[in-house]
């Protein structure tokens, strides 16, 4: 099933065992460019993320490749509470296993040359290297952290909050109101918007060079409040939670998270932005220290976090570059000055 008016296209799994006990059948939605090609890339979505609004690089390091944009359960497209009935708490671990089934047995792919993610698309890179390690040969993670923080958490405890406090979410019987709930996901979205960008972004009035608005009143509710106003409240709350659980050590009877990127198979590139407020690089660094194949490449930006994104030019052709001589198997060694007491790759 397709539309062929977005190139979305639809695989449905008759029964998927989620982590929190329920089976249920659920749909992945997933987009496929060059198709034909023979080496296949996974980009999964990231939080706020569309299919057709997440960067692909098909038109630059991946134009080779078959890349599957896949929609990871939660987000609207694929199976999630707003088209859902009784669907349950969504963990990582379901997002991945679904994504499995649906490169296997409809795509038929035999193995991944890459995942590559930006924010919960990392996570999910993360994820997926651990838990099919013969089948990943590499990852991107790009803005992301294979264990969700303690300040990272609290940060998105800010946005739930505004969500599910205002009047008209109604502690969650706005449905039964015939209420969507407007308020509380412009609410949302003010809460969500400072942590996004830099302190640096907001004092050189990026809002006003790059968008073109006014103040960062106008900012704000063009960029942020309206952002939401297509999303469904319990889609943004099942994905936060998700985010918030996200630790690759959950995969071990230990709970462990740096013994279990200790076991990761995979070439793996971490790509934080040096001004992220909520995926800093030094959790990047930590995590590096403990991938066998790991390699750290900061993307030196004033953008914070929606860096990672592609929201500006000049950052999304650094990490094109930088994932294309990744992929062909270049290191750091190869192209870049090392800080000798980081270890990271600063690129000019």
């Amino acid at each position: 099933m397709s539309d062929n008016s977005t190139g979305i296209a639809y695989y449905d799994i008759p029964s998927l065992k989620f982590h929190a006990g329920p089976t249920l059948p659920v749909r992945i939605a997933y987009r496929s460019f060059n198709a034909s090609a023979s080496k296949v890339v996974c980009i999964p979505t990231c939080y706020g993320g569309r299919i057709n609004s997440t960067e692909n690089f098909t038109s630059g390091a991946l134009a080779d490749y078959h890349v599957v944009v896949i929609a990871m359960l939660g987000n609207g497209e694929s199976s999630s509470p707003s088209n859902t009935p009784d669907i349950p708490q969504i963990d990582y671990r379901d997002c991945i296993n679904s994504q499995y089934q649906l490169l296997t047995k409809e795509l038929g792919a035999k193995e991944l040359e890459s995942v590559i993610g930006f924010s919960m698309g990392a996570q999910q890179a993360y994820y997926w290297a651990c838990m099919y390690p013969g089948f990943v040969k590499t990852a991107v993670a790009i803005c992301g952290s294979a264990k969700t923080s303690p300040h990272n958490w609290a940060f998105l405890e800010g946005p739930k909050a505004a969500l599910t406090n205002s009047i008209d979410y109604a502690d969650g019987e706005y449905k039964a109101k015939g209420v969507k709930p407007l308020r509380g996901l412009h609410a949302f979205g003010r809460a969500y918007c400072a942590w996004a960008m830099s302190a640096a972004w907001f004092r050189e009035k990026v809002w006003e060079t790059h968008y073109g608005c006014k103040s960062v009143e106008e900012y704000m509710k063009s960029q942020w409040e309206e952002a939401f106003e297509s999303w469904d409240p319990e889609d943004l709350l099942v994905l936060a939670r998700m985010w918030q659980a996200g630790d690759v050590g959950a995969l071990r009877e230990d709970g462990d998270y740096t013994k279990a990127l200790e076991e990761v198979k995979a070439r793996v590139l971490v790509m934080p932005a040096s001004t992220d407020q909520y995926f800093p690089p030094e959790d990047s660094e930590t995590e590096v220290k403990h991938l066998e194949k790991g390699e750290l490449a900061v993307i030196e930006t004033i953008w914070g976090h929606i860096a990672g994104g592609g929201a500006n030019e000049p950052d999304q052709k650094w990490m094109d570059k930088r994932i294309s001589e990744f992929l062909q198997g270049k290191t750091v060694d190869d192209i870049g000055d090392i800080d000798k007491e980081t270890g990271v790759l600063r690129l000019a």
